[in-house]
């Protein structure tokens, strides 16, 4: 009696060969579909995040000012010593 394929590969470990294909393989190339709708996304968000951009700025600049005022403890400013 002649053993299945599915002995053979349960004996030795190994996975089997790969599957051929009927579809071509493909190589690679640019989707300008993907592409249009990627710049879409991108102009949309910077439509959309543009007018924040003032009140981002205002809120990173107070806080690298309220940084630079308050001493760290690090630095051996106002924290507890033990």
């Amino acid at each position: 009696m002649a053993a299945s394929p599915d002995d053979e590969t349960e004996d030795s470990g190994r996975l089997p060969a790969p599957l051929r294909s009927v579809t071509p393989g493909s190589r690679p190339h640019r989707d300008e579909g993907m592409d249009v709708f990627g710049w879409g996304v991108f102009l949309g968000l910077l439509v959309l995040l543009m007018p924040l951009l003032p009140f981002i700025i205002i809120v990173w600049g107070i806080s690298k000012v309220t940084d630079m005022l308050t001493p760290s403890p690090e630095s051996g400013g106002l924290g507890v010593d033990e």
